[in-house]
């Protein structure tokens, strides 16, 4: 009866925690103000007769361009930089926001609003339409409502955000990283059609390849020269069109960047590289209005180069540019260089106070109470105004002296309005959020109350745990800590490597002490040591975290300038997974041609991986032609049927092992089918996995193959194990708390179109790949009589208080430090992270999969 009482209180206690964290991120994350409709020109000012310096626009997205790509020494916008020289280019550096994923920018510089950072969880959902700007305001709907036409070519997000928007479209899927060409080739081919003809009002362009070289290759790849000339070259054929068209000689050219980039080609954090954007404006029709400036410039350690913009700005810039009132929804101010194409001071200043109004309307609504005072009092106390307050104070003071002045331009008017400008979109743009800090508190009762219900069963397991349960809790309570520090949260794969490095030296130790006899002794102790040793090789396998990625490691020093050793130790991954199903199919009716079929289906793995690799990372077979033959056999078939084909057959060597080995007949029987278990789930996770980590699956089976050799290890000595080894695994194959991180490259296969489901499973397999081997990994340690007798279920119970203790004190490190200067940048990324880890590893990996599968012993 313990035994059963305690699974239930697991799993309520998981369904518990689950739902803690969905009530605290509904308090947490942002929640902004919304004005629903489109904008009309204000009442009372004469804009709607001044001419607009252009009439129609084409706006040039290239995915990940990050300033110095343009701007820089080192830069292949050779044209580019030349119209910079002649004043026909106005060029900025575009500052994007935190999350810098693709859809929050496209909203950004759409809409002019700041996304929420679930937009960073949306922006994985394909098929998701709940964050449609179908009925916000943005440039795009005031160029629809004024009659215009739009068409658009590229990454399809701007489908799923504008739907039924685009008179003309072709979409490209942005996820399948290895594709250089395909994807830019596809917009290119459409622009000669388009630059002739004269019936749209704007036309957007999202090129992907750049972003994908990136990925791939970091931001000095052999392959980005080539792709920033040829950029420069479509900047080329679009200027010469707008110079030699009499329908394009009012035409905008926008050029820029959604995001940047890291040193490592990722983006969607806050490091320099990847908030730092090219932002150019290009026409004929401003070298008459501006001069030329210096380019290339010298590069610069933060990637700021010439004035510093928000994306946001894009929007009313454009608005003023192409007459059309701002949208409702915008927090951005029109860039001040651009607003001296308007030669006349007046028009300035109306532009800037329309651009205002819109932005007092927006600060209404996000602080109502604050506005609704100011209609009964009428002074402003330097002493006791808080941000909201300062800025109902500055637009006071910009509405009298518009009322004074009856809209006349003043000096002292244009800087109260600049002044309100500035402290309204800086105060806006950083409160994405109004905390609702009751959700946020009930989401920590209801975890609280999740630790509780784990707690019995635990604290029991400790009274028998000993020295495990010192360690088991001394590891929770440090790790408790290192949430509240922002360096931790960024370095966390410091704590693991060195947690599980000390303790596998306690094995070492321990190995000899319970000895009986000298031989054993060195027998047990060996075990450890040389599981240490090779750990030691995994973990610097790839240099991660944050602050030292990209710093030399084993892969981009030994492994990648010899792309012959990488393949050995792939091939001897699959060979040793190949003969260890053989083996075992054999056992199982007795005849050998059952041992064909593992072979068949490891072959089938091998050579899907290396048509994979050759779409993916076809550099680390060029160096290797040995596999040049079968490189040129698999290119025939598509790499979604190679990968149907292997998965069917794995799911067909399961099936064999279940019918075969039986496992719910006796605890023994369990145990067999866990080491046939444990292989054909390692072809999966390889097939899940880069070509560059599946040498670490090798290591990962001589670990586990030293430590079964070794002594028998008790119930509290495998919680501690598995914990570690999941952890310290995730990281050593690469991964970070940064969302720069996340890999998709192996999110589609075997999946021809978008699937939620399908690609939501197959991304965070591939993202938790190693952690998964080691849970099931380490239930081979287990005794015949620990499966029998039920001793497992305290694994089980420390695994779920540690994701109650990591999930409790994410979230109230997220609740103290909600004002910190990186709660967006760290701390929000970690949260995402820790859900992951609860809802997929502890909840499904955890409790449900080990949960169920070892319960079959103890029946």
């Amino acid at each position: 009866m313990p035994i059963r009482y305690g699974k239930a209180a697991i799993g309520l206690a998981h369904l518990l925690l689950v739902l803690s964290l969905v009530i605290f991120a509904k308090g947490f994350f942002p929640h902004k103000a919304f004005l629903p409709g489109l904008a009309t020109w204000p009442q009372g000012l004469d804009i709607v007769p001044r001419s607009a310096p252009f009439d129609r626009v084409i706006f040039m997205v290239v995915d990940a361009l990050r300033s110095d790509f343009v701007y820089g020494n080192a830069s292949s916008f050779a044209f580019t930089q030349g119209l910079i020289r002649s004043g026909a280019a106005l060029p900025f550096t575009g500052h994007a926001s935190a999350p810098t994923i693709t859809m929050p920018r496209v909203k950004a510089i759409t809409t002019g609003s700041v996304p929420s950072f679930v937009d960073l969880v949306l922006n994985f959902a394909e098929s998701d339409t709940t964050s449609t700007l179908k009925d916000q305001d943005s440039w795009l709907a005031q160029l629809r409502a004024k009659g215009g036409k739009l068409v658009m070519y590229g990454d399809d997000t701007w489908l799923r955000l504008f739907p039924d928007f685009f008179d003309r479209a072709d979409g490209t899927t942005s996820f399948f990283v290895s594709d250089f060409t395909e994807v830019d080739n596809n917009v290119t081919r459409h622009i000669p059609f388009e630059l002739a003809q004269d019936d749209w009002s704007a036309m957007t362009m999202h090129f992907l390849g750049l972003d994908h070289i990136g990925h791939k290759t970091g931001p000095r790849g052999p392959n980005m020269p080539g792709k920033q000339a040829e950029m420069d070259g479509i900047v080329r054929q679009i200027y010469t069109a707008m110079e030699n068209s009499h329908h394009l000689q009012s035409c905008l050219l926008v050029l820029l960047g959604d995001h940047g980039m890291n040193e490592g080609g990722n983006h969607g954090a806050s490091s320099p590289g990847e908030v730092s954007t090219a932002l150019t404006f290009i026409s004929p029709k401003l070298k008459s209005a501006f001069e030329g400036q210096t380019s290339p410039i010298d590069s610069t350690v933060d990637y700021k180069y010439y004035d510093v913009v928000q994306q946001s700005d894009i929007v009313p810039t454009l608005a003023a540019l192409l007459g059309f009132p701002v949208p409702q929804n915008n927090l951005g101010i029109i860039i001040p260089r651009l607003l001296e194409l308007w030669t006349v001071q007046q028009d300035q200043y109306d532009l800037l106070f329309e651009n205002a109004e819109q932005i007092y309307r927006i600060s209404q609504a996000t602080f109502p109470s604050n506005f609704a005072a100011q209609m009964v009092d009428q002074g402003c106390s330097a002493t006791t105004q808080d941000d909201a307050e300062i800025i109902v104070c500055l637009w006071r003071q910009v509405l009298e002296d518009y009322e004074a002045g009856h809209g006349a331009y003043s000096s002292s008017s244009m800087a109260h309005l600049r002044s309100f400008l500035s402290k309204a979109q800086t105060l806006l743009s950083g409160t994405a959020s109004n905390y609702d800090l009751r959700s946020m508190q009930v989401g920590i009762g209801l975890g609280v109350l999740a630790l509780t219900l784990c707690l019995p069963s635990f604290t029991q397991g400790l009274r028998a745990g000993g020295f495990e349960g010192v360690a088991l809790v001394s590891i929770m309570a440090l790790y408790a800590i290192t949430m509240f520090a922002s360096s931790y949260v960024e370095e966390e794969h410091q704590f693991w490597y060195w947690a599980l490095g000390a303790y596998l030296i306690i094995l070492y130790f321990k190995g000899g002490r319970y000895a009986i006899s000298p031989e054993s002794a060195v027998t047990g102790s060996t075990q450890p040591a040389l599981a240490y040793m090779l750990f030691g090789l995994v973990r610097r396998w790839r240099q991660t975290g944050q602050k030292y990625a990209g710093d030399p490691d084993i892969l981009s020093e030994v492994v990648t300038p010899n792309p012959s050793l990488l393949w050995v130790l792939v091939v001897l991954t699959y060979a040793l997974l190949s003969t260890n199903l053989s083996r075992r199919a054999v056992t199982w009716t007795g005849a050998r041609q059952m041992g064909l079929l593992p072979a068949l289906v490891s072959t089938s793995a091998f050579l899907f991986k290396i048509a994979f690799t050759a779409a993916d990372a076809p550099e680390l077979l060029q160096a290797f032609p040995i596999f040049g033959p079968l490189v040129s056999f698999v290119s025939r078939y598509p790499l979604v049927n190679l990968a149907r084909v292997v998965f069917l057959g794995l799911a067909h060597l399961l099936a064999c092992a279940v019918y075969y080995e039986k496992p719910w007949k006796s605890a023994r029987q369990l145990q067999s089918f866990l080491t046939a278990f444990q292989d054909v789930l390692s072809i999966f996770l390889i097939t899940q996995s880069r070509t560059v980590y599946i040498p670490l699956y090798l290591f990962f089976n001589l670990q586990l193959y030293l430590l079964r050799r070794g002594r028998r290890y008790s119930v509290g000595e495998l919680g501690i194990l598995a914990l570690l080894f999941q952890y310290a695994s995730f990281f050593a194959m690469g991964g970070t708390n940064s969302i720069a991180t996340i890999d998709l490259s192996n999110a589609y296969n075997g999946v021809s179109g978008y699937n939620v489901v399908a690609v939501g499973i197959l991304t965070f397999v591939s993202n938790w790949a190693a952690p998964i081997w080691w849970a099931f990994a380490v239930c081979q340690l287990f005794s015949v009589v620990d499966l029998s007798n039920g001793g497992y279920s305290f694994l089980l119970t420390a695994l779920a208080t540690f994701s109650c203790v990591h999930a409790l004190a994410v979230m109230v490190a997220c609740t103290f430090l909600r004002e910190h200067l990186f709660i967006w940048t760290v701390f929000s990324p970690k949260y995402l992270y820790t859900a992951a880890w609860v809802v997929g590893q502890h909840t499904i990996i955890n409790t449900m999969g080990l949960g169920m599968l070892l319960w079959q012993g103890d029946r």
